[in-house]
Formats: structure tokens, sequence, C-alpha cells
């Protein structure tokens, strides 16, 4: 891979790569600074005050780190369980900017490649053929061979960093924010198709869709829908409540088999809810992470557990709109002080991860629902020292 990043309207070009290339040693102190899921949720990697770490969920282990002399990361984005990574400094006292992205290889122990632009970055995204970086008000697609610039993406003002990729190679999906609030756009690439999703009336707050780019799930800065899209036509299959109070939605998940939704908030609930949406036509060659969702249709699935519904639900229409909601199936309670992000596991487990160091994993039960039994807990990491 070429070291050399090809200048757009917004970047800038690297040769070598000087002071910006990462003197990894060894800290005895590091302090949290992010955390975040790989593409199929088997381990995730913190950013730190010096450096960062990768982590297994199942079992759980501290798989490798890497320690900095002089900073750290508030970006560190794995690609699946390969050796390549993008980070993008920030922390306490980092040396490395918040408007470069480093394409890290671990085995050569040696940025690959780097891309700078004239504003901080919000997000970067890797699948095994792209490298997206999300700007506040502009994405960027690169091709992953050749560093090429493939396509500038406008939307609304984006200081999450809200964007998704498909991950399922005969799919090229991505979903962010749109260029008015409570919209959706979705770039289907291979098909050379755009679908724009009206989702909701606040601006999206959070967003996260299947490895196969078939189905979006979105929640608003009102925080009290999830609302569960076909990503084909825009089609709304499914509507689920959170709560009736305002929430600041930190993560949504979707089960590998298209059958559970899971929910963080700063509430201090994870809640999961039973989707109404069918799998059809599965591709036999597909992984327990890796499901097709497509011929998706909006059908109730035997196997699964129901949202419980309000007893007045008969009145819908005639009482207010929480009365003939869908209410989570199985619920889990973490402290408010913090962010936790979720994500599934295998044989009905979930993985919650916290900006506060901490690593929880639940079982649920997929027939009666209820509270969720928490099976381990760790401290991986002391988070940052407020300041």
């Amino acid at each position: 891979m070429s070291s050399t990043v090809y200048e757009s309207r917004n970047t800038g070009t690297s040769g070598s790569f000087g002071s910006s290339e990462p003197d990894f040693g060894d800290s005895d102190e590091a302090e949290l600074v992010s955390v975040s899921w790989n593409q199929d949720y088997s381990c995730f990697a913190s950013g730190t005050s010096h450096g960062f770490r990768i982590y297994n969920c199942e079992p759980f282990k501290e798989t490798f780190r890497r320690e900095l002399k002089d900073g750290g990361f508030k970006i560190v984005e794995m690609l699946f369980r390969s050796n390549i990574l993008a980070l993008v400094g920030g922390g306490p006292n980092s040396q490395y900017p918040s408007n470069k992205v480093l394409i890290w290889d671990d085995h050569q122990s040696r940025c690959i490649s780097e891309f700078s632009f004239r504003s901080e970055i919000r997000a970067v995204k890797l699948r095994r053929d792209r490298i997206v970086v999300v700007l506040e008000h502009k994405i960027y697609v690169y091709n992953f061979m050749d560093l090429r610039l493939l396509h500038q993406i406008e939307n609304l003002a984006n200081p999450r960093g809200l964007c998704c990729l498909s991950h399922h190679m005969n799919t090229s999906v991505l979903a962010c924010p749109g260029v008015r609030r409570g919209e959706v756009r979705v770039e289907h690439f291979g098909l050379n198709m755009v679908q724009i999703i009206n989702a909701h009336d606040s601006n999206i707050a959070c967003m996260t869709m299947t490895l196969d780019g078939l189905l979006l799930a979105t929640a608003s800065t009102k925080g009290t829908l999830i609302r569960i899209f076909n990503t084909m036509d825009g089609t709304r299959l499914q509507e689920v409540r959170r709560g009736v109070d305002r929430a600041d939605i930190y993560s949504i998940a979707l089960s590998p088999n298209v059958q559970w939704l899971a929910v963080s908030s700063d509430k201090g609930t994870v809640h999961i809810f039973s989707l109404r949406v069918r799998v059809s036509g599965e591709d036999s060659h597909s992984t327990e992470h890796e499901t097709s969702s497509n011929s998706l249709q909006s059908l109730v699935s035997p196997a699964s557990g129901v949202n419980p519904g309000s007893s007045l639900s008969f009145l819908r229409g005639v009482l207010p709109k929480y009365f003939s909601s869908e209410w989570s199936f199985a619920q889990f309670h973490v402290p408010e002080v913090t962010q936790f992000f979720a994500a599934f596991g295998a044989r009905n487990t979930i993985a919650i991860i916290g900006m506060d160091g901490s690593f929880y994993r639940c079982n649920f039960d997929p027939v009666n629902g209820g509270e969720m039994t928490q099976l381990e807990y760790v401290r991986f990491l002391k988070p940052e020292i407020l300041r």
C-alpha cells in the first residue's frame, strides 16, 4: 500500500511520516479516552492517554497493547481481527493531531498511510476495501488498495460522526445523516442508488446496520423511539419504544440473526427488543456474525419472544401513541454516570463496555425476557481523570 495520500479539496498529501510516526514504548499510567467495537463485535479497542489496547470478548482477555511516549488516541478503529487499525490523536496531552488519520499496520509496526484534513475528524470507518473518514459536514470514501478518493458526501452537521457501513463483499452500503433534520442518506454504491429515509422529526442521534447493509436501525435526539427500516426502499418495518422521557442514546445493536435489537442510553438501562423482521434466503456460507437479511419481511417470528405492549393498546388512535407502543423484552441495569455501548455475543448473550473501564457479559431469556443475568464483570481500565 502506498504511503502517499492523493489530495482532495479537504485533504493534504504526505510522503514520509516524520514526527507523526507513533513512537511506541512503555507506560505504567494509562487513562481511558475511547472505546469501540470491531465490525463483528467479537473484540473491542480502547484508546488511552498513552496508546491503545485490544480486548477479546469471549473469553474476555487483553490480546495486546501499544503504549506511546507522547500521547494517545481518541479514535481506534479496528478492521475485524486484522493487523490494520485507523488511529486519530486525542486525549490529554496527545501530540497527535485530531485532523489526521494514521493507518497502522501492527505486523510491520509502522504507519502505512495517513490522511490530513482541515477540520477535526469525527469518526473513521473501515471495511476490507474502503476507508471512510467522517468530518462534521462531509464524508470522504477512499479505496483501500490505492487510497484513491472515490466519493464525497455532504451532510447536515454531524458532530457525533454518525456513519455505518455494510461488511459483506457482495454489498457496498453506507448510511449517514442526510442534509435535513431527521433524514438518513443510504448509499448503495454497488447499485449506484441513493435512498433517502425520513427517519425522525428530530436530528439523528444513533444508527446501525446489519452486516449486509439491508436493514437500518435509528434513534433521534429525543431518544424515545427506535425505528427499523429496509434500506432498499426506505420502508419502516418496525418501531419500538425505549421509554417516555427524553434520553441520549449511546448505542444500537442488531443481533447477527436479526432477531433482537439492543439499545443503551443515559438512563442506565440496556434494553433488548424482539424484532418482527424475519430473515429469508440466508446465505448458507455466512458465519454466525455474517447473516444476510435480503428479502426482509415484517413478519412475526414464532421462535422469538414478543415485546410487551400496554393493556390499553386496543384504544390505538384514541390514547397517546405510547399506549400502543412495543416496549423492551429484556433489561440490564448499569450505572448512569457514564456511557455504555452494547453488542450481541453468542447464545443469547450481550456484551457491554463502558467509559468507566468496565466490561459486562449478560444472558437474556429468549422466551420469557425480563431482567438479564450477569455472567461476567471485568474492570479493564480506569477512565480519563476529569479535569
